[in-house]
């Protein structure tokens, strides 16, 4: 069984900088895709950003340039750098990994981690 454990969620002024780790524990299948989704309230949860095994990244269009993923040498933690944090970015981010390139489903979901960006 796969757990994905997140951290460093909490709240931080507009222009300010987080970042967000999720660590696997448990065998995951191999060629597969982790990321991070986010749902703020009121609103769909969408897909952030994400990294393949092979080094494919994708960001949405709301976060390039600000945010950063990246994946450790043993495949099994993501990290999310964002910075230059905006209020719209709020919203609960989740870690997720699946063995879809378009994210059509997730294998596994962490329990989230809230982000406030507010002065």
């Amino acid at each position: 069984q796969v757990q994905l454990v997140e951290s460093g969620g909490g709240l931080v002024q507009p222009g300010g900088s987080l970042r967000l780790s999720c660590a696997a524990s448990g065998s995951i299948f191999s060629d597969n895709n982790m990321g991070w989704l986010r749902q703020a309230p009121g609103k769909q949860r969408e897909l952030v950003a994400s990294a393949t095994e092979g080094g494919i990244v994708y960001y949405a269009n709301s976060v390039k340039g600000r945010f950063t993923i990246s994946r450790d040498h043993t495949g099994n933690t993501v990290n999310l750098q964002m910075n230059s944090l905006k209020p719209e970015d709020t919203a609960v981010y989740y870690c997720g990994v699946t063995r879809s390139r378009t994210w059509s489903y997730v294998d596994y979901w962490g329990q989230g981690t809230q982000v406030t960006v507010s002065s």
